[in-house]
């Protein structure tokens, strides 16, 4: 099932570092949510800090509150190994594990459980992920062949079968088309819009077309400075924040006058 997100006054640091200040919003379930800004301004971290993969980094730490499904993210007995089984990751470049067949690359996460799985089951998990991510057609008949064989575009899609594998409710996209030709890059935009009627989506793109074309709703990220901490600026339906943005530094970022 797919959940909302309610963040609040959310601060991440790298060591004394403030990276992201005082972000607070709801992502709604079952939509897209885009992020948008100019480098450097902690769209990507803010995404990382939704799954707890922030804090993989050493010294890396977030004050404040994420909630989905009234569970707060953060709390001391949450395990953040669950906390990124329920919100997947599909990250900037394709990346597939190297040695596994395309077959074991979508199962690689339910291993990672620890799940075993009866041959019929792991079959029908492979098939049905492959069918989401708009891959099967074009694999089916090589799956034990490597996943790196596969162009760009497959193995981006293949990451998402592999995400989705193990049924989230949530999907991160960190700039999942940015290293993809045109092609590619239409089939992932309509792979997404299919895939929110399961699942709630939130995608950070450098692409402001992209995020037009795909979100439901948009935020604008920005720093003030260098140095100084990324913020969200504003955070609207998509349609309103491309036509009639409440903020003008949102309104010069979308026409191209910086960033």
């Amino acid at each position: 099932m797919a959940k909302s997100i309610d963040i609040s006054d959310l601060n991440i640091y790298y060591g004394d570092f403030l990276a992201v200040e005082g972000v607070g919003l709801t992502i709604r379930s079952r939509s897209v949510t885009a992020f948008i800004g100019p480098s450097g301004c902690g769209k990507s971290t803010f995404l990382r800090s939704l799954n707890r993969m922030h804090e993989v980094i050493p010294g890396a730490r977030v004050e404040g509150k994420v909630v989905i499904d009234g569970q707060e993210l953060y709390a001391a007995n949450v395990d953040p190994v669950e906390v990124r089984r329920q919100i997947g990751m599909v990250f900037q470049r394709p990346n597939p594990f190297p040695t596994m067949s395309i077959y074991d690359n979508v199962l690689a996460g339910n291993r990672l459980n620890s799940r075993k799985l009866k041959k019929a089951e792991a079959d029908d998990i492979v098939e049905r992920s492959l069918r989401s991510a708009n891959l099967w057609t074009e694999v089916k008949d090589r799956l034990g062949k490597p996943g790196m064989g596969l162009s760009g575009g497959q193995q981006q899609r293949l990451c998402i079968a592999r995400a989705i594998a193990v049924e989230p409710q949530v999907l991160l996209m960190d700039e999942p088309c940015s290293a993809l030709d045109p092609i590619s890059t239409a089939a992932i935009e309509d792979l997404i819009h299919d895939l929110k009627q399961e699942y709630t989506i939130v995608i950070v793109t450098h692409n402001m077309q992209q995020a037009a074309r795909v979100s439901d709703e948009t935020g604008f990220f920005n720093l003030k400075a260098a140095g100084e901490p990324g913020h969200l600026v504003e955070f609207n339906s998509t349609e309103k924040m491309f036509a009639n943005p409440d903020n003008p530094s949102t309104e010069a970022y979308i026409s191209g006058r910086f960033g």
